[in-house]
């Protein structure tokens, strides 16, 4: 996807147009919707808002705390935040941000986001879990390479002046068995990259997966350690996986085998690590993630892990190629776009999902041609409420009472919220959202002219 290909998808859905005896050019002027990117997000993803005429600010680095709430309720608020893995959306922030419409998260995670009160405030939460797969995968086959080449190592030895032309410690790839522990998009693609490269695939998850190639699935991750010469990491960070790899999972680890931990940083006892590298038991690691990481650039990063022979250290950039950060900002942006401009919740990890179809006319001789024979436009409203019986009955009787004709209705819930999209005759349009705001139930309403 390209530029164009995000403005295209978007067109149509909500862009400025004038209607006949409407109030207002559009729902919500396009200049005054505002939008803040935080932590360098690809240009792309500013440079295809502002051509939507979003009023965008960005920033190369993180924010925290105060300054976070500060920067979401300067002058009105902000409507949209884009973030990457290192700021926070805490409640605390969120109940700062009234204005705060949705967060676009430019990466796979959504961790840093408190998702659940962000759904109890309609705000939704879009990320983008697939557009760096293969930059990760490919570094991940990059770093098995190295490692079993020791070529930091050697690296290291030519940067001072040393020739040390050997073989030892050196081996090829080709036979050896790599254990992946996690088998979604990630994991999967470095199974088939591994494997063209003559190696052996064991993997391990938690659910059942159809194997790709030769790969083949172990039942327990006791015996994936104890079968793999280099073990790869790639599972999300949750209550499960927090300290999945410690000193008991590597003692189970071949002698000299190697650990590859492109995931999470929690996910592994680093001190662990530390010491099974020090007295020989593992050969070598790589390490994209760590349990505590500087906020930005400038900031010193430290580790048990630093100084040690053949272990390759990178400042979480598994995601960090132009191609995968270009595609990441082009696909948050395009569910950012159709949220805001047609209401489309698709692809949201937390609020109902709900894919409309373009708000426009209806067909000749419908029910949507005027009294003269012309096709009326809609409006179209989002309500989302607390998921909660009756609603659905409040607002249909309600509309009942104000003679509103629901040309479209369209309705998702999860366990916290109702997400009711109704495409209504344009003329009553401002009737039914003003009584929808007065329901109890009701979390917020927008109505798209």
């Amino acid at each position: 996807m390209n530029i164009d290909a995000v403005l295209q998808a978007a067109a149509g859905l909500g862009r400025e147009r004038t209607y006949p005896n409407l109030p207002m050019k559009t729902s919500f002027p396009k200049e005054k919707i505002k939008v803040l990117l935080l932590e360098g997000v690809h240009p792309v993803a500013a440079e295809v808002l502002r051509q939507e005429g979003f009023s965008v600010t960005t920033h190369e680095k993180a924010l925290e705390g105060s300054a976070l709430r500060k920067a979401l309720s300067d002058d009105g608020g902000v409507h949209l935040l884009g973030i990457r893995s290192k700021t926070t959306v805490t409640d605390e922030v969120l109940a700062y941000s009234p204005r705060l419409w949705g967060v676009g998260a430019f990466c796979i995670g959504v961790n840093q986001i408190d998702c659940g009160e962000a759904c109890k405030r309609g705000v939704a939460v879009f990320n983008s879990p697939f557009s760096n797969t293969r930059s990760v995968a490919e570094l991940t086959i990059a770093e098995v390479i190295a490692l079993y080449r020791r070529l930091v190592d050697q690296s290291g030895k030519m940067h001072k002046g040393e020739w040390d032309k050997s073989a030892a410690g050196a081996h090829e790839v080709r036979g050896q068995t790599i254990g992946l522990v996690g088998y979604g998009h990630i994991g999967s693609q470095v199974s088939v990259l591994a494997e063209a490269m003559g190696m052996r695939v064991l993997f391990y998850d938690i659910i059942s997966k159809l194997p790709l190639g030769n790969a083949r699935p172990v039942r327990s991750l006791d015996e994936l350690l104890k079968q793999s010469d280099v073990v790869s990491l790639h599972v999300p960070e949750t209550d499960g996986t927090k300290g999945l790899i410690g000193a008991r999972q590597i003692g189970m680890m071949k002698r000299g085998a190697m650990l590859i931990n492109n995931a999470r940083g929690t996910v592994v006892d680093v001190s662990a690590l530390a010491a099974a590298l020090k007295d020989g038991k593992l050969g070598g690691a790589a390490l994209d993630v760590f349990p505590h990481e500087p906020a930005g650039k400038g900031e010193r990063f430290e580790s048990e892990l630093q100084g040690l022979g053949n272990v390759i250290l990178t400042p979480h950039v598994g995601g960090s190629t132009e191609e995968a950060q270009r595609n990441i900002a082009e696909d948050v942006v395009s569910k950012l776009l159709k949220f805001m401009n047609n209401g489309s919740t698709t692809g949201s990890v937390n609020l109902p999902n709900v894919d409309l179809p373009e708000q426009g006319v209806m067909g000749d001789g419908g029910s949507a041609v005027g009294e003269k024979g012309g096709a009326r436009r809609h409006h179209r409203i989002l309500h989302l409420h607390r998921n909660v019986p009756g609603v659905m009955k409040k607002i249909n009787g309600a509309c009942a009472e104000l003679g509103v004709n629901i040309n479209a209705q369209y309705l998702q819930t999860n366990r916290d919220v109702g997400y009711v999209v109704l495409d209504v005759d344009a003329r009553q349009g401002k009737q039914i959202l003003d009584e929808l705001k007065r329901l109890p139930e009701t979390i917020r309403v927008r109505a798209l002219y």
